[in-house]
């Protein structure tokens, strides 16, 4: 209903395009803010071809439908050379997974992918009393910012196949974990081995792909 958009429409010094897929909300927005006529595009922001929009750098900013705020992170990363900055609302339990740092139990995939190629801060929590009607789970906001990374120093490809392989079992030790990924003959004395997915940093993974892509 714009109560995010209504603010970045203010701002002159931005090339703002707008992405709503429903048709209700398309109308319900064209006519209570005609500013929007021209910058609302009815899509599917994941089947977007977003370069049409914007040949060059562009900002992602929104209040991200929670049952599809993974696979919209996974769209960011393939576009993580022309994304220098995120600023979302997601579902609060997703947002600390990706804040987290490892070691704990709520780091996963969407934590060592992201972080591996951005900067994340936890901006704040929002409460269920923030939204009418107020929902059952709990919101907040983050952002991402492009770190200075270029190459991961491995295989992209490998990395990504490692880490989801990883966590997929994740209360095994990477040993075992990574089965399917190992050779019969392969060495797992390293120590690393002994450890879960959980304990790994993302210069570890790296490290971790380098040694399997031999």
């Amino acid at each position: 209903m714009g109560v995010l958009t209504q603010y970045l429409l203010q701002r002159e010094d931005i090339d703002l395009k707008l992405v709503e897929l429903d048709g209700e909300s398309v109308d319900y927005l064209l006519t209570h803010f005609p500013g929007m006529q021209g910058r609302l595009y009815q899509a599917d922001y994941l089947h977007l071809d977003i370069h049409k929009l914007f040949p060059g750098p562009y900002r992602v900013i929104g209040n991200f439908p929670y049952n599809i705020s993974s696979q919209i992170f996974f769209k960011i990363l393939e576009d993580k050379d022309r994304i220098p900055e995120v600023v979302c609302m997601i579902q609060k339990e997703v947002a600390e997974r990706i804040a987290e740092g490892p070691g704990s139990k709520t780091y996963g995939i969407l934590s060592v992918l992201l972080q591996a190629w951005y900067d994340i801060d936890y901006v704040m929590s929002v409460g269920s009393g923030a939204f009418s009607p107020p929902p059952k789970v709990q919101s907040a906001v983050i952002r991402l910012r492009r770190n200075a990374r270029t190459e991961l120093g491995c295989d992209a490809k490998l990395f990504k196949t490692v880490v989801k392989t990883a966590f997929n079992q994740r209360r095994k030790t990477l040993r075992n974990a990574l089965k399917p990924l190992l050779p019969p003959d392969f060495d797992t004395s390293d120590p690393v081995f002994d450890l879960r997915a959980e304990r790994l940093s993302v210069d570890d993974f790296v490290a971790l792909t380098r040694k399997l892509d031999r």
